[in-house]
């Protein structure tokens, strides 16, 4: 059996030139990056769409994830393989991997077996650069701001309320608490501070939310970095740097277009992760994506409760957007982990595990409900999967009245979801109904959290620590309070505890803290134990991938 990145070694891509002839870009809106992958000049956004048809936005989500693994991503390209095959015109927009989880645990970003966007490698390693175009502008930010609290000293900020961190794209927990400006006056200022992971940084939340370059400017502009003696904001445009930041951003503002396996045109940009930032690809990949096909497929990080839910609460509202159809992922191997099964034990045939894990499916579906929209299951299928364990879920989305259908697109392609492609374009010509946020961007902090721990958790109570309530006084003071809620939360539960798979209830969601990312324009809600820098696993996937004969192996 071949490794997916062997599957992707062996495939013949398409000129990259070939790839956005099919979506109407010319040649001189593309910056080639080698033969496989381009930008896209963000001008073609003024081009006349090519379609007279309704451009129609498709949400990928999931259940809560497992080890066991769903499949979110290697379904939207497998949905997007096969809406091709059917003659759709259709265009992915997804996001980019970060090396963390990538040298980490949780492998690359580009799908899986024959539904993956190439070239894979480059993908999931460097790739356009992006990732290090926000990783260098955040850090320019952050010496920036220990600069001038090294030479001038008008802006009175206070080296014991810095707010802005700095950020490197791998996992490395012994970054996450450090002290800086050591070794005399002439080193700077001693504080504390500390490493985010790049996926966390604002930097990327704002070039994820922007419409453009002014906008991301004045994004910028206002976001929040320190305070001054008094406790009043001091902003980065206060640093007199945002021009340099966005020179360094510049390139990373434009869409890259890459393809499937089977030549899908794929705008892969932008990749902050759900359980602590907001979970999706840029606004200007999504919108470009809408306006060169009449279906695009987008995916949100990890499960339901945490991006789809920012998907729907942050982007749609910020960007204007709305879903026509969602779907929702589950695989049979995590429902029986949901229902109790140990790990090893999965590839056995066990019926009652997947009906006792099928509440966690019933919640996803419940929540997507609660924002007045339709879901669609997809059961990802695995080949020890049985009849028995596939017919327990068709019957649970039959009495639940949710369309059901059944994907083998790791193994076949496009061919392998063709089933569920004509369920969403059947389900998405319809007339849709009207999309509605769990909560207003007006309504009070606590009132936010608690509609999206009631909803989408399932929580009975939310309980605000005393540093929480302290925050929550400073952001009312500074009148950031009527941004949304950017909820931290682990993606391992529906609650804030890893260990409670299944569907919990009665629990209390506990918050002991909230940032101000002002620039982005959402508040960070830090619940249980969530970190915004990761750690590497016992055993990293970084051991395994090495070069051989001038080919990487082990990546997946």
């Amino acid at each position: 059996m071949l490794t997916d990145v062997e599957i992707a070694q062996a495939a013949s891509p398409k000129p990259i030139e070939d790839v956005a002839a099919t979506l109407g870009i010319s040649p001189d809106l593309l910056v080639p990056y080698g033969r496989d992958k381009a930008k896209v000049d963000t001008a073609v956004m003024a081009t006349p769409r090519a379609s007279e048809q309704p451009n129609r936005l498709v949400l990928v989500t999931a259940i809560t994830p497992t080890r066991a693994g769903e499949g979110k991503t290697t379904t939207s390209i497998g949905l997007a393989q096969a809406m091709s095959k059917l003659d759709a015109s259709v265009c992915l927009a997804l996001r980019e991997p970060s090396l963390g989880p990538c040298m980490g645990v949780k492998g690359g970003a580009c799908g899986g077996g024959y539904s993956q966007v190439i070239p894979m490698e480059s993908i999931n390693l460097h790739f356009t650069g992006d990732m290090h175009a926000v990783t260098a502008a955040h850090n320019l930010l952050a010496a920036a701001l220990d600069n001038r609290m090294h030479f001038r000293h008008e802006l009175r900020i206070d080296p014991r309320r810095i707010s802005w961190p700095r950020v490197v794209d791998m996992n490395d927990r012994s970054l996450r608490h450090i002290v800086v400006g050591l070794g005399g006056p002439l080193q700077g200022v001693p504080r504390e501070t500390g490493f985010d992971i790049t996926a966390a940084s604002e930097v990327m939340a704002m070039l994820c939310l922007a419409d453009d370059m002014e906008d991301l400017r004045r994004r910028i502009d206002r976001t929040l970095v320190a305070y001054d003696l008094d406790r009043k904001p001091v902003t980065a445009g206060q640093l007199g740097i945002t021009g340099a930041l966005l020179a360094l951003l510049k390139d990373a503002m434009m869409p890259n277009l890459v393809q499937t396996l089977e030549g899908t045109p794929a705008l892969v940009h932008g990749g902050p992760f759900a359980n602590i930032a907001h979970g999706c690809n840029s606004v200007i990949a999504t919108k470009m994506a809408m306006h060169l096909s009449d279906w695009t497929i987008t995916e949100a990080g990890f499960g339901c409760d945490l991006g789809a839910e920012k998907f729907l609460d942050i982007k749609c509202v910020s960007a204007g957007l709305s879903p026509a159809v969602v779907v929702l992922v589950a695989t049979c191997r995590a429902l029986k982990l949901h229902g109790g099964v140990k790990y090893d034990q999965l590839s056995t045939p066990n019926a009652e595990a997947v009906g006792a894990g099928l509440g966690n499916l019933g919640k996803h579906i419940e929540s997507i409900r609660h924002f007045n929209l339709r879901p669609i299951v997809a059961l990802n299928q695995f080949h020890s999967d049985s009849v028995e364990e596939m017919n327990a879920v068709r019957r649970y989305c039959q009495q639940s009245e949710v369309p059901f259908a059944i994907t083998n697109h790791f193994a076949q392609g496009g061919a392998g979801a063709l089933d569920l492609a004509k369920l969403v374009m059947a389900k998405g010509q319809e007339n849709a109904p009207t999309y509605t946020p769990l909560y207003r961007w007006s309504d009070k902090i606590e009132d936010k959290v608690m509609a999206v721990a009631t909803k989408m958790y399932g929580a009975k109570r939310v309980s605000f620590t005393k540093e929480a309530k302290s925050r929550i006084r400073a952001i009312k003071r500074m009148g950031y309070d009527k941004l949304p809620v950017c909820i931290a939360k682990t993606q391992s539960s529906l609650s804030d505890d890893p260990k409670k798979l299944g569907r919990p209830s009665g629990f209390t969601l506990t918050v002991r803290d909230l940032r101000i990312n002002s620039g982005a324009g959402f508040i960070v809600v830090m619940t249980g134990n969530i970190m915004r820098m990761p750690g590497l696993p016992r055993k990293p996937a970084a051991e395994v991938i090495d070069v051989v004969d001038g080919r990487i192996i082990g990546l997946s």
